[in-house]
């Protein structure tokens, strides 16, 4: 059995480095300069999966994203992991997508590459973790999906089972393929680059569409074509009352039990 597999990928700032994520009020934006980006680390799960996929069958691995020129690195780290090809949608008209946009353009994007039989991504990103780009991505291209995957098991040639997460359970989903299943971390532990995957990976192609090339209507993609806009941004007040309580621990805590009935009865 030969499968095409093509796995969704975003670029996103690393999780170690959240705490310096800022604001921009005046220029109503999020500032990122100087955080280190990554694989999403739910995407790398998608790919793992598909290499495992590629692995016991056949075929070929190509990961796509839509991003800045930037997300090139995030698409040779999926290279050097060991995707056969890989596609960078890179155009300005694509700045500033929702999920519904951004499904759309790696919809007509892979629309381009053809014929596939199976989807992979990951269930969510841990920058937005809306959960909503695998579904309309699958209703854009019309075939079915699942989320919450957990473990994938082909039943037959054109068929698989997916094992979905419930809370308390879980439910399995006979599939017919092509199909898209967003993925969880439960699903396999992702592989580290080797050396000799990174050489190989100088031979590997990344092609860089933009919306022209891929028959994307520009009124459909980045800002234009989301129906979800940010409409302000603020920084919130967290400044509250600080009082230093002095003493060894039990002294301490008698105090601050002491104060907390005082406020209480205020």
């Amino acid at each position: 059995m030969s499968l095409n597999i093509i796995v969704c990928i975003k670029q996103v700032p690393h999780p170690e480095h959240f705490s310096r994520i800022g604001l921009d009020v005046g220029r109503q934006t999020i500032t990122r300069e100087g955080i280190p980006a990554v694989i999403n680390p739910l995407d790398r799960h998608a790919l793992e999966e598909a290499l495992k996929i590629r692995e016991e069958s056949s075929g070929r691995v190509t990961a796509i994203s839509m991003g800045p020129p930037e997300a090139r690195r995030a698409l040779e780290e999926a290279l050097a992991i060991g995707a056969d090809d890989a596609v960078l949608l890179c155009d300005k008209c694509f700045a500033g997508a929702d999920t519904l946009a951004t499904a759309y353009s790696l919809a007509c994007g892979i629309k381009k590459l053809g014929h596939f039989a199976l989807i992979l991504c990951g269930n969510e990103t841990i920058d937005s973790a809306t959960g909503q780009v695998g579904p309309q991505l699958a209703e854009f291209l019309d075939i079915p999906h699942v989320t919450s995957v957990t473990q994938i098991a082909f039943e037959q040639e054109g068929s698989l089972i997916a094992r979905q997460a419930l809370e308390g359970g879980y439910m399995k989903v006979r599939v017919r393929l092509p199909a898209v299943l967003a993925v969880t971390k439960e699903i396999n532990e992702p592989r580290l680059p080797t050396v000799w995957t990174i050489m190989e990976a100088r031979s590997k192609e990344m092609q860089v569409w933009a919306a022209s090339d891929i028959g994307a209507t520009t009124e459909m993609t980045g800002l234009a074509g989301s129906p979800t806009q940010v409409t302000g941004i603020f920084e919130r007040d967290t400044t509250r009352r600080r009082e230093i309580l002095d003493g060894t621990p039990s002294q301490i805590a008698k105090k601050a039990v002491g104060r907390i009935q005082e406020l209480i009865a205020t």
